[in-house]
């Protein structure tokens, strides 16, 4: 296709958006349509490796129209297309069970089966970011009040799985998943992270795992804490030394292995587990739920998502030359809910320098005692567990989870946490396809020249 003829083809297509919204099936087959031809544009051009300048800009003309037609259809009618996938709030859908419903029954809306296949084996910098208007989706739903508390709730039910493996748990007391070992100890459940080649970092082969324990050591009967743990890693820098771990795994991200929903099937399940506890099927979260004091040991550092972590935990030991660090900005994405939840534990002047300019904190430094509630000789955690442990429990835990739960209503309202989400899932869509994370991993991590 020649430059002239791609212009028109794009400038004709262009003329073809809806001008406005209107009813719900009216704007479904009207939009459906628009989105329709752009996949059908984006078809004829070379992959995004492959194409030359005039290619390159007709293709994001497509995207950025479709996309604004997307957030338009979203704006006008988030919670009937949410009601419509969930029965009415009747059903429980996580994220990526939400979005694969909403790209069969309205399509164009959020990429199908087929597409995601075909972007997921490309490096980062060479896909179109069709996973994008999966943020663009979520964003809409989590802003619409009813619609976005019901998929908060969601994300906290214990998942189908973890609720098959209960029962073996409950013999063995032990169990062992990617990036995860849970055992019980005592009156302790201690969840061990384990990705040892990458310093203990989070990816997809840790995600699943990480969460299936932490709603274990939650739903198990026989234990009345829990205990959050790194593991030895084989990285040679650090070999037989346990790392609490080192945030994302950059080298992964790099090579396109992590997929947008990642972040959200993260900081909606598995790290708001921690914070929240697990939810019921028929009690909003904030009213009862299913929860356990965490106490968390960070042994050499918590960088980026592993230092969000530490802002759920109930009680933090740290080793006295620990260390923490939030390097979002030379990442080029956003940490988490660290945004939300880290000025009210060190105050906005050190949240902002920690988020903006890298600022490391030192467990022992007096804004690293405000997240950490110990500090001890590395040759002492153990101890220093063993007799925390020992203390939260001697008298009993009834009042634990009400304790948690008030402390919540004040500090943190599941209405907050839907409302940063909202953003959280437009802003980290704009991240995780942006150039300059490309740009931004490959000069800070040295991307482009790491294996794994």
């Amino acid at each position: 296709m020649t430059d002239n003829v791609l212009e028109q083809a794009v400038k004709g297509w262009a003329r073809t958006a809806p001008a406005r919204t209107t009813e719900l099936s009216a704007d479904k087959a009207g939009f459906g349509h628009f989105w329709q031809r752009a996949a059908e544009l984006l078809a004829r051009l070379p992959p995004k490796s492959k194409r030359d300048a005039g290619e390159a800009a007709a293709a994001a003309e497509v995207l950025g129209l479709a996309r604004d037609a997307r957030t338009r259809f979203m704006r006008a009618h988030a919670r009937g297309i949410y009601d419509s996938l969930t029965a009415k709030r009747s059903l429980f859908l996580r994220v990526d069970e939400l979005c694969a419903r909403a790209a069969t029954e309205y399509p164009g809306l959020a990429p199908g089966v087929q597409e995601l296949a075909r972007e997921s084996c490309l490096p980062q910098g060479e896909k179109d970011g069709l996973e994008f208007d999966q943020g663009i989706f979520l964003s809409q739903v989590l802003g619409d009040p009813l619609a976005g508390a019901h998929l908060c709730h969601a994300m906290l039910l214990p998942r189908a799985r973890a609720q098959e493996l209960l029962p073996g748990f409950l013999k063995t007391g032990k169990i062992t998943f990617d990036g995860a070992q849970l055992e019980r100890q005592g009156k302790a459940c201690v969840l061990t992270i384990r990705n040892p080649q990458y310093l203990n970092a989070e990816d997809e082969s840790t995600l699943e795992g990480l969460e299936l324990a932490v709603d274990l050591a939650l739903l198990d009967p026989a234990s009345e804490v829990c205990i959050l743990r790194g593991d030895k890693v084989t990285h040679p820098k650090y070999a037989g030394q346990r790392l609490f771990g080192a945030g994302i795994n950059l080298t992964h991200l790099y090579q396109g292995k992590i997929r947008f929903l990642w972040y959200l099937i993260r900081d909606l399940g598995l790290v708001n587990k921690l914070y929240r506890g697990l939810a019921l099927p028929d009690t909003s979260p904030e009213e009862d739920s299913i929860e356990k004091l965490w106490i968390a040991a960070v042994e050499g550092f918590a960088i980026g998502g592993h230092c969000q972590i530490l802002l759920t935990i109930d009680q933090v030991i740290a080793t006295q030359t620990a260390y923490l660090t939030l390097p979002a900005r030379k990442e080029g994405i956003i940490p988490g809910a660290a945004n939300l939840r880290l000025a009210r534990h060190v105050g906005d002047r050190v949240a902002r320098q920690a988020i903006f300019a890298e600022r490391r904190i030192d467990c022992a430094s007096p804004e690293g005692r405000l997240i950490c509630d110990a500090i001890v000789a590395p040759e002492a955690m153990d101890a220093e567990l063993a007799r925390l442990v020992n203390h939260l429990t001697s008298s009993g835990m009834v009042s634990a989870a009400g304790n948690r739960r008030a402390l919540r209503i004040v500090e943190e309202p599941l209405d907050d946490f839907r409302r940063y989400m909202a953003v959280y899932a437009r802003e980290q869509a704009h991240c995780h396809f942006s150039p300059a994370l490309i740009a931004n991993l490959e000069q800070h991590w040295d991307a482009a020249n790491r294996r794994g």
